[in-house]
Parts: structure tokens; C-alpha cells; sequence
């Protein structure tokens, strides 16, 4: 999806104000950005993995089901998967 590669390489240089922006405008595509975003979740690093899972997290119960299918299909990514989702659920991890 360009959208979310766009973003993504607008993040590479962004300051704060413009990195809270590129997160609201991923969270407002809601549920529609969420597969994307779980794959790139598992190869960003740094400010842009951060966001990701911060959007993954706003966007809430609509990332669910694709960070389990992630984490099924990712041993090394498991963990991470189940800490958002805990996040999103609000359990203790």
C-alpha cells in the first residue's frame, strides 16, 4: 500500500509535530492500513516501528486478529504481538 509507504519514508525526517501528524493520518484509515502495518511492524526499526505500533495500538481491536496471525507465522515477532495486543485489551502483559 503506497499510503503507508509514503508515510513511512516522510518519517525518516520528521520532527515530533510532523510524527504525530503522519500517526493521525494512519489512524484515521483505521482498520483498512492494519494489515500493512502489522508487516512492516516486522521489519522498521526505530522511530518508525515505534509509530507503527502506536498506530497499531489507537486503532485498537481491528489489529487483533491479524497480530496473532503474525505472531503464528513469526516465532521472533511473537512477542511483540502479544504485547500490543495487551496493550490494545488493556491486560497486563
Amino acid at each position: 500500500m503506497q499510503f503507508v509507504e509514503d508515510i513511512l519514508t516522510k518519517l525518516e525526517t520528521a520532527d515530533n509535530t510532523t510524527k504525530n501528524q503522519l500517526e493521525n493520518s494512519l489512524v484515521a484509515k483505521g482498520s483498512a492500513v492494519v494489515p500493512e502495518l502489522v508487516s512492516k511492524l516486522q521489519v522498521v526499526k526505530g522511530v518508525k516501528r515505534g509509530v507503527v505500533a502506536m498506530t497499531l495500538i489507537r486503532i485498537g481491536e481491528a489489529s487483533v486478529e491479524y497480530l496473532r496471525k503474525a505472531a503464528s507465522d513469526n516465532k521472533d515477532f511473537e512477542w511483540v504481538a502479544k504485547y500490543l495486543i495487551s496493550e490494545i485489551q488493556g491486560i497486563a502483559a
